[in-house]
């Protein structure tokens, strides 16, 4: 599979390049359009217990898009929900990587799609505890809201950072989920909550916007969703 962007850095678009009767993994919801031919199948990725897993604990959809070229090959076009950057992850067998909650857009078939505990359970957010960790070889498509930031960190080299703003990071990469203030009434205060911190070597992806901070000024001024 070869991965082409265009409309980056703000309103990023993936075009998947497909072999004849090759498959892709595409997150539940995120087809923009395909060429002509090109078959699709849900199915729960590694089983029902996984799936579960991955719909429950790691935020992301219960089922998994497959996506098959025909004879001739093919293409899939993939879009995140929020409006940002694309990056593209070359895995190759040897590191892998672990993706924050909605940051899964898309991987080749040689690409191994599984939840991992990365902390405690953050149980009034959803982000951090338990996340998308994608392993093996083969390119992966991963999506932020608003630009993207490529943090590299040298051996022993620390970095906080706010947990709404991480994308993903290599497993070569060691760290900690902890809340950025002592007590909740601090956080209150100071509109902090939940922050990584990262010790180095490896690279880890962030987002110059945090989507929860779209919830709360949607919330703000009425435009939450209702029931």
């Amino acid at each position: 599979m070869q991965v082409r962007t265009r409309h980056t850095p703000s309103f990023g678009v993936a075009r998947l390049m497909l072999a004849p009767g090759e498959p892709v993994q595409v997150e539940s919801g995120a087809m923009l359009a395909t060429s002509y031919g090109v078959t699709v199948e849900a199915r729960a990725q590694g089983g029902f217990l996984k799936s579960l897993a991955r719909a429950a604990l790691g935020g992301e959809s219960f089922f998994v898009s497959t996506y098959t070229a025909p004879q001739q090959g093919g293409w899939v076009d993939v879009a995140p929900n929020l409006p940002g950057d694309l990056n593209v992850l070359e895995l190759d067998g040897r590191i892998g990587w672990c993706v924050t909650k909605g940051c899964w857009l898309a991987s080749a078939s040689t690409v191994q799609v599984e939840t991992q505990w990365g902390g405690f359970q953050n149980l009034f957010g959803g982000e951090g505890g338990f996340m998308t960790h994608v392993g093996g070889q083969g390119p992966v498509v991963v999506s932020c809201y608003g630009a993207l930031d490529v943090v590299t960190l040298q051996p022993g080299e620390y970095v906080t950072i706010d947990t709404g703003h991480v994308v993903a990071y290599a497993d070569t990469v060691q760290s900690r989920l902890r809340q950025m203030n002592q007590g909740i009434a601090q956080s209150l205060k100071s509109g902090e909550g939940l922050v990584f911190d990262f010790a180095g070597p490896g690279q880890v992806l962030t987002q110059t916007r945090n989507p929860r901070g779209l919830v709360t000024w949607l919330q703000a001024n009425g435009l939450g969703a209702r029931s």
